[in-house]
């Protein structure tokens, strides 16, 4: 019995030990998980991310919380890592939020401030001939991913303008190509016109010789967003976060030099190729730095998405913006 009563206590001890072994300590950090895409239209991100390579992390700072950066193409891969309980916080486009927001009736997705505006063009390859909406009719367009902010932006210009666009064909050819890929097609005629983003637009520009046929400066075209799970359940840690970006966004307007240093070395870590000086003044002076989410741009971006054929129903979007 005793030999027994022995070994019922020394396996409740391992137990007790393995099970401690996995419980993280009381004082132990948050850990926040935090994507953006490697566009000059995410700028505070760029700078952040790189900050967090040099062992000067800005939101490990303010936050007290260890960051995990995740790279992604475009909005829908993001909003998927959040559906997934991957992805905790990320710079996205307003589209996929909208759209994860809608497929979701409500309970997923949550804005937390906006980013950026503007930064986001039409451009199109000389030998094509374009020059007007009307000239693109079938034509070969590329967009990042099927259902991301630009994609819809298109599908709803070409709609304003008497196309029938589907997803699969229509007037034109909608191609969800990576942006990275996009000058390679370009230069081999494989594509007629793209809408993109910044650093992607001037790049085409600049070395594809791209025209400009639709420059806008005025959608909110980058937001800070969270999983609801996260604002619900970290409200302090949600508003930390938010006060911190705003900070990042006054500093990045006051320090554009060392700025613009930062977002050319994590581009150069991101791509691999290092952006030259020309592009990124270029790209930079289309975007306009913003720490508010614009409704206005938002209930714009639910009519496009409606005309691209994203969105039928969506509920009021007033739960998309947290009570913190």
């Amino acid at each position: 019995m005793k030999t027994r009563t022995f070994f019922t206590s020394l396996i409740t001890l391992i137990a007790l030990v393995s099970c401690d072994k996995h419980q993280p300590a009381a004082d132990a950090k948050p850990v926040i998980r935090f994507g953006h895409f490697p566009n000059i239209t995410h700028v505070q991100a760029l700078v952040a991310h790189h900050l967090s390579r040099q062992g000067k992390g800005w939101y490990e700072e303010r936050l007290g919380a260890d960051v995990q950066w995740f790279i992604y193409n475009a909005g829908p891969s993001a909003t998927e890592a959040i559906f997934a309980r991957a992805l905790d916080v990320t710079y996205i486009g307003p589209s996929p939020v909208l759209n994860a927001y809608s497929k979701s009736k409500g309970s997923e997705l949550r804005v937390l401030a906006g980013a950026a505006n503007g930064g986001s063009a039409l451009v199109t390859r000389p030998a094509a001939n374009i020059n007007s909406a009307a000239d693109l009719k079938g034509k070969k367009i590329a967009t990042p991913q099927l259902g991301n902010t630009q994609d819809v932006q298109l599908r709803a210009y070409l709609a304003d303008n008497g196309f029938n666009i589907s997803q699969t064909g229509g007037d034109a050819f909608i191609l969800p190509t990576q942006n990275a890929d996009q000058l390679a097609l370009f230069q081999k005629g494989e594509l007629d016109a793209a809408w993109t983003v910044e650093p992607w637009t001037t790049r085409l520009e600049l070395e594809a010789g791209a025209k400009l046929l639709v420059d806008d400066r005025e959608t909110n075209v980058t937001l800070l967003a969270s999983s609801a799970a996260f604002a619900s359940e970290n409200p302090d840690l949600a508003k930390k976060l938010i006060a911190a970006h705003q900070e990042l966004t006054q500093w990045i307007k006051e320090h554009p030099a060392e700025a613009k240093a930062l977002i050319k070395a994590e581009l150069t870590e991101l791509t691999k190729i290092a952006p030259k000086d020309e592009l990124i003044d270029k790209a930079l002076s289309r975007i306009v730095l913003t720490n508010e989410a614009s409704r206005a741009s938002l209930d714009q971006m639910v009519i496009s998405a409606k005309k691209a054929g994203f969105l039928k129903d969506i509920p009021a979007l007033d739960q998309l913006f947290p009570k913190l």
